[in-house]
């Protein structure tokens, strides 16, 4: 993507006890990522120099206003910081100040996504104890990103080795499940994902719906959901245009999906998708917050507190996710 095309993409730091600096100082070194977008770095400057320190490298950066990130001159990383006083984040120490801090920082970027300051957000990893520690009233920053737009229909869409997915259902225990699924829910999962793979790129995907229950229920045997909820809300979501096709039991519809049958899968529950997705790339996944009116992505795995602040992190999955962020952006301006 030739320099002068490249898009202003926020780079969110992340929790400032994970790996999230570190992954991000170790992109901005990397040129193929400033090729592919403009980045600007949200969070305090002093949490940058620290994870370019454990990532061993150097860099020229400097605060500056959102509207000022054109002037700067070439070669200087702008760095939009609130003027976050310096704290102590010992390296994987969960806390209520690096979940308060990774809460402000991610709603500034997002605020900035909102005006056209930015095309879209790519943030470092996340701590969901830390968050609820810091404030979130709500199990993950997928609803708060959603609260503060304002909007109501979304959800998580991951991406890894070509295979997009998402979920019926997510933050939940197993036993409760079945009572959460219902037709209309999966219509609106189904579109969700339609309408991601579409900003991707993929303009006439096709997506499979995934059984709850092994080998699909087997006509009843092993339980009815597939009757009763699964297969009204395939038809319900064909009827609606989208091309849905299912259910399919999920211990072969993600080996169908690899031979190229289906773009994305449709799950019932949290792991039944994560765990095919995480296989495929665990250290490259992305996921996408999906049927929000910006553009957010951030690496599928988490804060890894184990390897925090040993320079040893992969910035591949950060990597992947900006890479995804700059598709989306050239995608909506064509």
């Amino acid at each position: 993507m030739p320099n002068h095309a490249r898009p202003n993409i926020a780079w969110v730091l992340g929790d400032p006890a994970g790996i999230g600096p570190e992954v991000v100082a170790k992109s901005l070194a990397d040129p193929n990522m400033t090729d592919v977008c403009r980045p600007v770095v949200v969070g305090p400057t002093w949490l940058l120099e620290r994870g370019m320190q454990v990532a061993r490298v150097a860099l020229k950066a400097a605060p500056c206003e959102a509207a000022q990130v054109g002037a700067l001159s070439p070669g200087i990383i702008p760095v939009v910081d609130e003027g976050w006083a310096p704290l102590d984040f010992p390296p994987g120490q969960l806390s209520a100040a690096a979940g308060k801090l990774s809460i402000e920082m991610l709603r500034r970027a997002v605020s900035m996504a909102r005006t056209g300051a930015v095309s879209a957000v790519v943030f470092g990893p996340l701590n969901k104890e830390a968050l609820r520690l810091g404030g979130s009233p709500h199990g993950d920053e997928h609803h708060l990103v959603a609260e503060w737009l304002g909007e109501t229909e979304f959800g998580e869409v991951n991406a890894a080795a070509g295979l997009f997915t998402t979920r019926v259902t997510s933050h939940v225990p197993l036993k409760d499940v079945p009572s959460l699924l219902h037709p209309d829910k999966i219509v609106r999962a189904v579109k969700m994902l339609h309408t991601t793979l579409v900003r991707v790129g993929i303009p006439d995907p096709v997506i499979a719906v995934a059984a709850l229950n092994p080998h699909g229920g087997e006509h009843g045997l092993f339980g009815d959901e597939e009757r009763t909820l699964i297969e009204p809300g395939v038809a319900k979501a064909r009827a609606a245009g989208f091309p849905a096709v299912g259910p399919f039991p999920a211990d072969t519809v993600f080996v169908r999906a690899r031979r190229g049958e289906f773009h994305g899968v449709v799950t019932m529950y949290h792991d039944q998708g994560q765990i095919a997705t995480k296989l495929l790339g665990f250290d490259r996944g992305v996921t996408i917050m999906g049927g929000i009116s910006i553009i957010v992505t951030t690496p599928a795995h988490g804060t890894a507190f184990d390897i925090a602040g040993k320079g040893v992190a992969s910035p591949e999955a950060f990597q992947a996710a900006v890479q995804l962020a700059a598709r989306m952006v050239a995608r909506r301006a064509s």
